[in-house]
């Protein structure tokens, strides 16, 4: 497994792979000088689409994905990719989506251990008020996500 270390927007941003997919997208407040100097080239693809999204120019992933979980966290990530970019839906939906209204605390426990950040998007899950409600990077970092990919949507979601 190759790692690097990028600068984003909303923090470093860690990225884990290799020849068989990404298995890993982070992002924390670690000091600047944990930025990777060299990009492993089965990284670079990750990174470039990473870039194009802060910019603007991007708004879904076409990138070999291998993230490690359950069985049940791989179908609750897989219907994550079903989330149009600007758009949301409250984890009542996702669960109904899934076939079991019940599972939705297991559907949010899923949602939080996602392991690939952005591109796998959790972050357009929310409560069924329209809340933003619990996110592994942070409600801000939610927030933030949330606004530019639907800039139409600038009132606090809190």
């Amino acid at each position: 497994m190759e790692t690097v270390y990028i600068n984003s927007p909303l923090g470093i941003t860690k990225i884990i792979g290799d020849e068989n997919g990404i298995a890993v997208i982070s992002v924390s407040d670690m000091g600047s000088n944990e930025i990777s100097k060299t990009i492993p080239d089965v990284l670079q693809e990750a990174v470039l689409q990473l870039q194009e999204y802060f910019e603007g120019k991007r708004t879904d992933f076409d990138l070999k994905l291998n993230p490690k979980g359950t069985e049940f966290q791989q179908k609750v990530w897989k219907s994550l990719l079903e989330i149009p970019y600007g758009k949301t839906v409250s984890y009542m939906d996702q669960s109904k989506k899934l076939g079991d209204v019940k599972a939705i605390r297991a559907v949010a426990s899923a949602n939080g251990k996602n392991p690939l950040w952005i591109v796998v998007p959790c972050h357009r899950v929310i409560g069924t008020n329209g809340s933003l409600t619990g996110y592994a990077g942070g409600l801000s970092r939610k927030k933030w996500l949330l606004e530019h990919e639907n800039p139409s949507t600038q009132q606090s979601l809190f």
